[in-house]
């Protein structure tokens, strides 16, 4: 059965717009074709558009759950890197991701996670070795080599990391990369080994470096890290060697755009029309070779119609000629995702917790918001209070091991702790609190749930209930989102300036991004790649 859709139709690949009709038949487009009683429509149709790198469980959200969102904005097709799930359950968390993503139209295109763990200074609950990525890599549903984090073992030639981007050369699938600061001579020996993208560009001089190694860049704007007003002249510049990105967005800013927002916000900084859409749909779908259709005859019939070229609200999206939503609605269902997860810790006491810091200095990680990047404060120990540092703190999740102790600067308790299992990327659990006892009720709250986002006074706790791998919820995403906005609330109550202290938080642990870190085995000095000790002698 065929039909047809009028509208404004917007030619990226011939750069024109005119009054037309797209006639759909079965999966695909069967015409499109100048229509006369188009003319004075407002609508306009567009290619779909596709997040070129994301981490769904960063959504806090199920696979499903995740498309009847991203749809609303226009969203068809997603290049996914399951290595949060993947840290924690190994293959089984790469498996899992794709028979859930299966549930769902929305088009998830799932990578090879390269670097699980991220470092030989964690603990993760699963490893993925040369020999696992290349299997994985050898798989139809497996179309690219998810961010290589290890780029100190690109440039020194690791074994172990060069085979995991040889098998992704042999099989002709694209390799993405993470290498945060990257510049010169250093970035190009990394691009060179055949990595292709890079999501962590934070200045522009940095992106160019990287652009003339031969990388394309993804613009990231997620809920941690937002780069799109940094890098925002590189659409006049290099449109062509860029695509959109979200990483990590929590549900909270999920449900109010997806890559529609870079489109909008493109716009209004005057980029050519036809080259921000193609950074939002066409050019992600040529570098991954995606089986999402680009507007042409013959191709799936994925593509997005809005109400105009300004406010860009979206009154339909198309996957495969079927409206996955339409009028309003989401025309995909909900479904109960399987639970799986890996979780040994068991309850803590406050002397799991205690340091002694008397006539110590001690190394402070200081997070700034809005960013990965964290710095390095020394702080005599008795003027922590008054300097804002708290007690921070990681615990293996995956057997009863001792608790890693340091300190952090920035995320503005007054009273009470935060506790989380969304911890990159091995997903120990991590805390920050006012006191040893705070501490010690939120960490305990996450153990008693097997993963989830805790916040405490110290009297009254809530929480936000992860049993997905500790990473991700089974409910519906408009609850949470509620939920989360919540504990957000709670957390400004408690005196934190953040504006998403959780997400802050959750980036502590990633031990490949400087400046200093924590991980369940201790302090680490992310800049010279080893432990270091979180008290200093006076």
């Amino acid at each position: 059965m065929e039909k047809e859709i009028k509208g404004n139709i917007v030619d990226v690949h011939n750069r024109r717009i005119y009054p037309g009709k797209v006639v759909i038949s079965g999966e695909y487009i069967k015409e499109i074709t100048y229509d006369e009683s188009s003319k004075g429509l407002t609508n306009y149709i567009l290619p779909g558009f596709v997040d070129s790198h994301i981490h769904i469980e960063s959504t806090l959200l199920s696979p499903v759950e995740f498309s009847r969102i991203a749809v609303k904005f226009g969203t068809v097709a997603t290049v996914s890197d399951p290595h949060e799930i993947a840290n924690v359950l190994g293959v089984q968390g790469v498996e899992y991701m794709i028979k859930e993503g299966a549930k769902s139209p929305l088009k998830f295109n799932f990578g090879a996670p390269s670097c699980v763990p991220a470092t030989k200074f964690e603990t993760a609950g699963a490893e993925l070795d040369a020999s696992d990525v290349k299997s994985l890599l050898e798989r139809e549903e497996i179309k690219y080599l998810t961010e290589v984090m290890n780029w100190p073992g690109v440039l020194q030639k690791d074994k172990e990391v060069m085979a995991k981007i040889e098998a992704a050369k042999k099989l002709n699938k694209p390799i993405d990369g993470h290498a945060p600061g990257l510049r010169g001579e250093d970035a190009k020996n990394y691009a060179n080994t055949g990595i292709s993208t890079d999501h962590e560009c934070t200045t522009l001089d940095e992106a160019l470096d990287k652009i003339e190694a031969g990388m394309k860049i993804q613009i990231r704007e997620g809920s941690a890290a937002k780069n799109f007003e940094a890098l925002s002249p590189l659409l006049n510049s290099h449109a062509g060697r860029l695509m959109f990105c979200t990483d990590d967005t929590h549900p909270h800013e999920l449900i109010n755009g997806h890559i529609d927002k870079f489109i909008r916000a493109s716009f209004k900084l005057g980029a050519d029309i036809f080259e921000v859409i193609k950074i939002a749909s066409i050019y992600p779908i040529e570098h991954y070779n995606l089986d999402v259709g680009q507007l042409r005859v013959g191709d799936f019939a994925d593509f997005v119609v809005v109400d105009n070229m300004s406010e860009f609200n979206t009154l339909a999206t198309y996957i495969n000629g079927v409206a996955v939503y339409e009028n309003g609605k989401v025309n995909i269902p909900t479904t109960t995702p399987d639970i799986i997860n890996n979780f040994q810790a068991e309850e803590k006491k406050i002397n799991d917790f205690s340091l002694d810091t008397k006539g110590k200095s001690v190394q402070a990680i200081v997070v700034e918001d809005g960013q990965l990047i964290t710095k390095k404060e020394i702080f005599e120990s008795t003027t922590l209070r008054d300097n804002d540092i708290l007690k921070l703190v990681v615990i293996n999740r995956y057997s009863n091991e001792s608790a890693a102790i340091g300190f952090i600067k920035g995320i503005g308790l007054k009273q009470g702790a935060i506790a989380s299992t969304v911890a990159h990327d091995s997903h120990n659990i991590i805390a920050a609190g006012y006191t040893d006892e705070a501490i010690t009720k939120a960490v305990n709250k996450v153990i008693e749930l097997k993963g989830g986002l805790v916040i405490t006074d110290g009297t009254e706790t809530s929480a936000l209930p992860l049993p997905i791998a500790g990473l991700m919820s089974d409910k519906s995403g408009e609850e949470v989102a509620d939920i989360y906005i919540n504990l957000l609330k709670n957390a400004k109550n408690l005196g934190s300036t953040l504006h998403d202290p959780f997400l802050t938080l959750s980036f502590v642990s990633l031990l490949v991004i400087p400046e200093l870190k924590l991980s369940d085995k201790g302090l680490f000095d992310a800049i010279n790649f080893k432990f270091t000790n979180p008290l200093i002698d006076k």
